[in-house]
């Protein structure tokens, strides 16, 4: 017969694997429907004291190409992946390559206090000269809230854009701010929005620790393999980090280039699970692009903004 000393250590093991199981399940990445999971989840370690917590932060990043790169070697009448890949044979015509971003986002509100981080910020690049062009273009911003009434089915309620409102940083940048009314503990808010930018030769900066505990923070980016960053990932236990090879497929506008509908792409993925908001300091994920072809990269972020900011 098992004694009582060996049964009450394979009962912890079992629970702890039941909670590694539960937490395992947890960082959902799918928008739109809440997970059970995440209707249960109310923290882990530390963190079950905190006001509200981010359940999953998500940025893809990829670039929509067309017509826009021509060799100077003037022999090659085809577009090539052999000429894309030689960086020093091509040239970038900003007008004709766009840059998208689509970023989510899922909050979990865990007390009253926590309804003030159901708001956020997104900082984005805009001219204050109209005459000038290359600002980017904010779209799609959808705001929806996630709620139980009494029976324990779940509501869903669109925000309406009057809680958007927009102020100017400086020249170059504008603020979306984001007020969610009627949020109560236990709500979930989703966000999710698009960012077309015609700079190629810049990508935003991406925050993995907020103000609130996350549960998950990704950035998955797919650059053109012809474009060289140098991508400045932050060093931590808790994030993440590989590149592969991939492929993206681009319009074709001239009749001389019948070939090479996609190229080469280095396929980025920076991940952090569980990130706290105390203990150590993770910097933010930032690239700078390290053979430009283009105009003079715009200024950074303003101090102390970030692309998506929970407030």
């Amino acid at each position: 017969m098992m004694n009582l000393g060996i049964k009450k250590v394979l009962f912890l093991a079992a629970f702890a694997a039941c909670g590694t199981m539960a937490y395992a399940q947890l960082p959902n990445e799918k928008f739109g429907k809440p997970s059970k999971q995440e209707w249960e989840f109310v923290g882990w370690g530390n963190t079950v004291n905190a006001d509200a917590i981010i359940l999953c932060k998500t940025m893809h990043v990829s670039y929509h190409l067309s017509d826009q790169i021509w060799s100077t070697n003037q022999s090659d009448s085809e577009l090539s992946i052999d000429n894309l890949a030689d960086f020093s044979k091509n040239l970038i015509d900003d007008s004709n390559i766009l840059v998208n971003y689509e970023v989510c986002l899922r909050t979990k509100i865990l007390t009253a206090e926590g309804a003030k981080h159901a708001n956020i910020d997104i900082t984005y690049y805009s001219l204050e000269d109209k005459i000038l062009v290359g600002g980017d273009e904010l779209s799609d911003l959808k705001v929806k809230v996630f709620t139980k009434n009494e029976k324990g089915k779940v509501e869903k309620k669109n925000v309406n854009t009057a809680q958007f409102a927009k102020e100017r940083v400086d020249n170059n940048y504008m603020v979306m701010h984001v007020v969610v009314p009627d949020v109560e503990p236990g709500s979930i808010i989703e966000y999710t929005y698009k960012i077309t930018s015609p700079r190629p030769a810049y990508l935003y900066d991406w925050v993995f620790q907020e103000s609130i505990p996350t549960v998950r923070s990704k950035c998955d980016i797919e650059v053109p393999a012809f474009l060289q960053f140098n991508m400045n990932v932050p060093i931590n236990k808790l994030i993440r980090s590989g590149v592969v090879a991939g492929r993206l497929s681009y319009d074709i506008n001239r009749p001389d280039l019948k070939k090479g509908k996609s190229i080469v792409t280095n396929h980025y993925t920076i991940y952090g699970d569980y990130i706290p908001v105390d203990g150590e300091t993770i910097a933010p994920f930032t690239s700078l692009i390290a053979k430009p072809a283009v105009d003079p990269i715009p200024a950074r972020m303003p101090t102390g903004a970030t692309h998506l900011r929970v407030k």
